[in-house]
């Protein structure tokens, strides 16, 4: 008995070491990786202007909705036979996406009624989505008819977050910074944040389908708390005032003020407007191949893989597309936004010109890392022309108000996607015509715009 105490404590030793040593060495390796990342997030004087807070927001907030990502369509999409998968998810953009079709318009609005409350505005949106998200886990498994309102709330609350933050960017730039870089900053960290969530969302999903909802429960109340730290210069309207998305330029009202004069809407020119334009259609291209090639690919994988893997490598080549574009505007630094924005039209439309006539593998992968691509390069551009051509004073409710119609063109995009036949070469056709629509649309006007040129040079980057 006391040979085997003494070879009992002889080990106990040596593991109590090795556990501390390995304890060590992770918190370590954590407290490196939480260094490099503060580095990252508050280099070129993010840290003082307090950018570097709303980057590491984002990034919580881009987490938590694919948290709720995750866990909605691993049971209204991959949980059940294709057929009846199809019905659910339309069931779901019917319930959810018709009333946020007319909600979207008015959001902007609202939140132009909130520039003393930006940071609350932020906050209310994060705890009202971990709410929704608590209330979203106790019915996840049925799939009952209880989940969509909660769902409705939950990409309402998202699209929200996403027009305050558009409006908060510009008030939060360092020195030497331009707006556009800040913003490509923001979204990098999205995305980053969001290849993180996405496989830890899924082993949370083989827990239980409502551990992702748990999960992003938790995610969002620290969101809460990280909105209410942003400095207190988020929530000053000094000098602002709200823009009307047209063409026409009105003249500011005079810096006297007469009593009980309204100060009137200004247009965001035409640059702007054309160039929302394009935008416009690369995001309903972006939600029409959401949509349609999930249930594409599902139904009728393509190059010999199974659906899952189709479906991975037509998300990875988006992912992989948004990314690359977004880095790409830090090197397109002198390139003109308008030309950036009719070249990435003609890009997005040829490839899927393309994939319309030879539809497979090679070409859906094309199709969706030019959608990724142009998408991303076209919103930096329509950022420096906002910058550029936008007066200061009206230039928040601009970013506000384009980001609004940019998600309802999202929506419709997606809507498409969902009630066209599960037919890959008409899919790639229609995403065709969607941007074929947009570019001859704002296409004359852009290009009129660059020849004409600008007094103030607008930088992608």
């Amino acid at each position: 008995m006391a040979d085997v105490a003494r070879t009992v404590t002889a080990g106990s030793g040596p593991a109590r070491r090795a556990g501390r040593a390995l304890t060590s060495g992770v918190g370590r390796s954590a407290g490196a990786v939480r260094r490099r990342i503060r580095r990252s997030t508050h280099a070129g004087g993010a840290g003082e202007s307090g950018l570097a807070k709303l980057i590491e927001l984002h990034a919580v907030n881009s987490a938590g909705d694919m948290m709720i990502t995750v866990a909605l369509a691993s049971t209204v999409f991959f949980s059940v036979p294709s057929g009846e998968a199809r019905n659910r998810v339309a069931l779901y953009l019917l319930i959810t996406m018709a009333p946020f079709a007319l909600l979207a318009p008015v959001i902007g609005p609202i939140l132009d009624r909130l520039q003393h409350g930006r940071r609350a505005a932020m906050a209310m949106s994060m705890v009202a989505r971990a709410v929704l998200a608590w209330t979203m886990a106790g019915v996840v498994s049925t799939a009952g008819l209880g989940l969509y309102p909660a769902a409705l709330g939950s990409l309402v609350g998202s699209k929200a977050y996403g027009v305050v933050r558009s409006a908060v960017v510009p008030r939060l730039l360092p020195d030497r910074t331009t707006l556009v870089k800040a913003n490509s900053r923001v979204t990098l960290s999205g995305l980053l944040a969001t290849a993180v969530a996405a496989p830890i969302g899924a082993g949370l999903h083989l827990i239980g389908p409502q551990w992702p909802l748990y999960g992003a429960f938790a995610i969002f109340i620290f969101g809460a708390v990280l909105c209410m730290a942003l400095p207190s210069k988020v929530d000053s309207a000094r000098g602002e005032g709200k823009a009307r998305l047209t063409a026409d330029e009105e003249a500011p009202p005079e810096p006297s003020g007469i009593p009980g004069r309204k100060p009137g809407l200004l247009g965001v020119g035409s640059s702007v407007l054309h160039a929302l334009q394009g935008n416009c259609g690369l995001r309903a291209l972006s939600g029409f191949l959401t949509m349609f090639l999930a249930f594409m690919l599902r139904e009728h994988p393509i190059g010999g893989l199974s659906p899952a893997l189709s479906l991975g490598v037509a998300g990875v080549a988006a992912g992989a597309g948004n990314a690359l574009g977004t880095a790409l505007g830090a090197w397109l630094k002198a390139r003109g936004p308008e030309v950036i924005i009719a070249t990435a039209l003609i890009c997005a439309l040829s490839v899927a010109t393309v994939a319309a006539g030879w539809f497979g593998l090679v070409t859906v992968a094309a199709v969706t890392a030019t959608a990724g691509i142009s998408q991303a390069l076209a919103k930096l551009s329509l950022d420096a022309l906002i910058q550029r051509d936008v007066p200061e004073e009206v230039r928040t409710s601009a970013f506000a108000r384009s980001e609004t119609v940019l998600q309802l063109s999202w929506v419709v995009g997606g809507g498409i996607g969902i009630v066209l036949p599960l037919n890959g070469s008409l899919g790639m056709a229609t995403a065709a015509g969607l941007v074929l629509i947009a570019f001859l649309v704002s296409v004359r006007g852009l290009l009129g715009a660059a020849r004409r040129g600008s007094s103030t040079k607008a930088r992608v980057a």
